[in-house]
């Protein structure tokens, strides 16, 4: 089963974090190149500013799709610290599975919606607007299937080691890795063991 999921989840990372980075970097530069046309040379790109909301809107989506790969979105597990194992166990499988049914479900009506108004063609680029409009359901499934991979991942491991970490525990995690003892006691000593 490994065999299957990990080339897949590969090019998934893959997909979205290219995507994400191609994105922001050329929406940027071509919302900059359209400013420096429209204001010192008195002439802009028309279809610029619609294909740049697109570009962030693509790198938006895709990039939200990569962080649940690496568990980047923002989670409260107060809750979760406080219970026994196999009780924050069976509630982030609860956690996970609901927020799989809201992606899985916004993949399949965003589909139903590109296949129900797919004649529409964008004002500025004249392109048909199920090009730009596609990235609610790819990104979306991308996202459902981190989820799904999650939920495999809590259902194999011991309820004992089903723990979230706190954004502080993974920076000190990071360090410990990579920097030295006498490092790491001095960013303890100077955020007065706040990290």
């Amino acid at each position: 089963m490994k065999r299957i999921f990990t080339p897949i989840g590969k090019t998934i990372g893959f997909i979205n974090q290219s995507i994400a980075a191609f994105g922001i970097a050329a929406g940027v530069a071509l919302a900059f190149y359209n400013v420096i046309a429209r204001y010192v040379f008195n002439s802009s790109l028309t279809w610029a500013s619609e294909l740049t909301i697109y570009l962030f809107l693509w790198s938006t989506f895709f990039g939200a799709a990569y962080c649940f790969k690496v568990d980047a979105h923002i989670s409260v597990s107060v809750l979760l610290d406080k219970v026994p194992p196999k009780v924050a166990k069976v509630l982030m499988l609860f956690s996970h599975l609901i927020t799989f049914i809201f992606l899985a479900a916004v993949s399949y009506y965003g589909y139903q919606y590109l296949v129900a108004f797919s004649d529409e063609m964008s004002i500025d680029l004249e392109i048909p607007m199920w090009i730009p409009e596609s990235v609610i359901p790819v990104a979306f499934a991308f996202a459902a299937y981190r989820v799904a991979e999650k939920i495999v991942f809590i259902l194999r491991t011991p309820a004992e080691k089903v723990r979230t970490q706190s954004e502080a525990e993974m920076i000190l995690a990071e360090m410990e890795a990579s920097a030295p003892e006498e490092l790491l006691r001095e960013v303890e000593k100077r955020t007065g063991g706040m990290l």
